[in-house]
């Protein structure tokens, strides 16, 4: 599959785009909506918010060779942290994918998952991943924010597109 370097980064900005546009939306909730337990894997709208941010850390640091912390910290737990933490994230994710060439992004990475298994794949289909995780996951937290009765923000990545339309 012919991926280019300026469709990896469009789409690395998108993500930052919607994750911004869903903290916004989060920050307006009482405590109890923030923290109401859906049964679900992250049981609330924090804690899936946290385990997006903990994702795109951890792969970030996969993809630069930096050393892995555990993948999610108490201190992480915070709308106030992820409020200023998440686009400093999203601003070394820029970074590092400025150096990004459309004959580099078919280069294989080998990284360790979680639980310390070896994988090698291409550098583009783990930023495509990076990308979707965060789509599945901003999905269910505006599905919840519909169930508590909150329209949730426009986070279609149409959208995000229209948006780059001069």
């Amino acid at each position: 599959m012919l991926v280019s370097a300026e469709v990896l980064r469009t789409h690395l900005d998108y993500t930052a785009w919607a994750s911004q546009r869903l903290i916004a939306a989060a920050a307006q909730l009482s405590p109890e909506h923030l923290h109401h337990d859906f049964g679900t894997a992250h049981r609330d709208i924090l804690e899936t918010l946290v385990h997006i941010f903990a994702a795109d850390r951890i792969w970030l640091a996969r993809l630069t060779g930096a050393p892995q912390s555990v993948f999610v910290t108490d201190s992480d737990r915070s709308l106030t942290f992820l409020q200023d933490a998440w686009p400093q994230l999203h601003n070394n994710w820029k970074e590092w994918a400025r150096s990004l060439r459309n004959d580099s992004v078919s280069s294989a990475l080998t990284y360790k998952d979680l639980k310390g298994n070896e994988w090698t794949q291409p550098l583009w289909q783990l930023v495509l991943h990076v990308v979707n995780h965060g789509s599945h996951h901003r999905g269910q937290v505006s599905g919840f924010l519909r169930s508590l009765g909150h329209t949730p923000p426009i986070l279609d990545l149409v959208y995000y597109y229209r948006e780059l339309i001069p």
